[in-house]
């Protein structure tokens, strides 16, 4: 299993409107997620900072080389891209962490 953190940043004022939007994550994008093998997802927010802080677990890393091609993640960055920091191709700018200690 294969642990994967990154973090984001969220536009000032939209913290409501972003955890409305994920509250009501759309199926599709949900069942996508799954059959990707992510098996965790959690992301929190650091109020003081609006960073997000992004955490998943998968078996095989791999299979997040595809996601950026389905439509419905396509859709999604779009949907979400005036309430946080994105791309040209509107993907959220997206910074790996590294881990530097894990407590099973």
């Amino acid at each position: 299993m294969h642990r994967i953190a990154f973090k984001m940043k969220l536009f000032t004022g939209c913290e409501a409107e972003y955890k409305r939007r994920h509250d009501a994550l759309w199926p599709e994008l949900q069942q996508l997620l799954k059959d990707a093998g992510i098996k965790e997802y959690s992301i929190f927010l650091d109020e003081a900072t609006n960073i997000l802080f992004g955490y998943l677990t998968i078996f095989d890393k791999s299979a997040l080389d595809d996601l950026p091609n389905a439509p419905v993640m396509k859709k999604w960055w779009a949907y979400m891209k005036d309430i946080m920091e994105t791309n040209e191709d509107f993907s959220p700018v997206n910074i790996p962490l590294q881990e530097v200690f894990y407590l099973p």
